[in-house]
């Protein structure tokens, strides 16, 4: 006949009899030594296994008797909708009275230090949110951030709140921009080439002929040739205009190497600081640490430098003491982050989304090129550059890798 045991408590009348019968033939055998040893021994072991069960019998009445729960309430317990709202891929905020708090690990990174410079004011623009969707600007440390947000009212337990979602798509609109704008450059320049080069060929061509007729008075010769020679010129100066254009959808693809910033920073030196200092200025370029390096296209990013600092050269023209400063440093996260600034006028507040459009520019006589080449060559080497605001006054722009 089988017998069931039911855990430690079964088992202490068994325990007992060991005991008991143990002690019996230690009475027994209490004239021989060896057998009274063996007899006591086998007692201690009876003793320490009743012992060890009234030891789980107290720690079982110690604990609450709970029932194993469900399996649908095992899976909630281990992802709550709190786990689901914490990794949501957009910045949560609630908006309660003047206050804004941080929902998810998306909005407290967004304002924590080393994202938004300020967080008061990012705060202060998701207050004024009203229901409908609308683009916010605020500052980081990788410069000027766009994000598009949307609020929405509701009440909890009588209180109004409002939910805000924040999504910054700065990276993503930079991106599309860029292709979009190099689409365009292609078609217009493809188109304007086609028309141009016809143009100048056939006014050259006239004006050969002009010397072959001899039947054409003086003054209409001399008209003629005049006519035909500025349309010459400028066809070829519309042709030049248009291929410096074409650089932008023309750019080879990026050959990435590891380039030593320091290095770099010595080339750059050695060939731009003597023409500030002839002027009395001053340019300074800083490493930190000396061992900093990149993967990138060496060419392309030291093209990109010396298209920024040749703006801020001009900039700085009027400044008794122009300055430039250069520096590359390591940002939070292990991003590589090189910063270009000045004592120049810097760009108007209004200007500043435009600044890296082709065909836009600020000076009399440019062409609008030279930032959207940088911002080119920069994206194709897996970085973004952004114009960020200067304390102390100046253009300040900084590349993030």
């Amino acid at each position: 006949m089988a017998c069931k045991l039911d855990g430690p408590r079964s088992l202490l009348p068994l325990q007992s009899a060991g005991l008991a019968a143990a002690a019996a033939l230690a009475a027994y055998w209490r004239d021989s030594p060896r057998l009274l040893a063996l007899c006591l021994l086998v007692g201690l072991l009876f003793a320490a296994w009743q012992w060890r069960g009234h030891a789980r019998l107290l720690r079982q009445a110690a604990l609450p008797h709970m029932e194993p729960p469900p399996p649908q309430l095992a899976r909630q317990a281990i992802h709550p909708p709190e786990i689901r709202l914490e990794h949501a891929p957009v910045a949560l905020f609630r908006l309660s009275g003047e206050q804004a708090e941080p929902l998810n690990a998306r909005a407290r990174k967004l304002a924590a230090p080393g994202n938004s410079c300020d967080a008061a004011a990012l705060y202060r623009q998701l207050q004024e949110q009203d229901g409908e969707r609308r683009w916010i600007r605020f500052e980081t440390e990788r410069g000027v951030e766009r994000a598009l947000a949307s609020a929405s009212s509701l009440v909890i337990e009588g209180r109004p709140e409002r939910l805000l979602a924040l999504l910054p798509l700065e990276s993503e609109l930079e991106a599309e921009t860029l292709r979009a704008w190099q689409q365009l450059v292609h078609v217009l320049t493809h188109e304007i080439m086609n028309s141009l080069t016809p143009v100048a060929s056939l006014s050259r061509s006239a004006a050969g002929m002009l010397d072959e007729t001899a039947a054409l008075p003086d003054g209409l010769r001399q008209e003629l040739e005049l006519a035909f020679a500025a349309i010459s010129r400028r066809a070829d100066s519309l042709a030049d205009f248009v291929a410096s254009y074409r650089s932008l959808s023309a750019l080879p693809e990026p050959a990435p190497e590891i380039v030593r910033i320091a290095e770099l920073f010595e080339r750059l030196q050695a060939l731009t600081a003597p023409s500030w200092k002839s002027r009395g200025g001053q340019a300074v370029f800083s490493v930190e640490p000396p061992t900093l390096e990149l993967k990138a296209d060496g060419g392309q990013l030291e093209q990109a430098l010396i298209n920024l600092i040749k703006n801020a050269y001009e900039a700085t023209a009027p400044q008794s003491e122009a300055r430039l400063a250069v520096s590359a440093s390591l940002a939070r996260g292990g991003r590589l982050r090189l910063e270009v600034s000045d004592n120049g006028p810097g760009v108007p507040e209004d200007k500043i989304e435009q600044i890296f459009t082709p065909f836009y520019s600020t000076k009399a006589k440019g062409r609008g090129i030279g930032l959207a080449l940088v911002r080119q060559l920069v994206n194709g080497n897996g970085g973004t550059v952004r114009y960020a605001r200067s304390v102390s006054g100046g253009a300040r722009l900084i590349l993030t890798f």
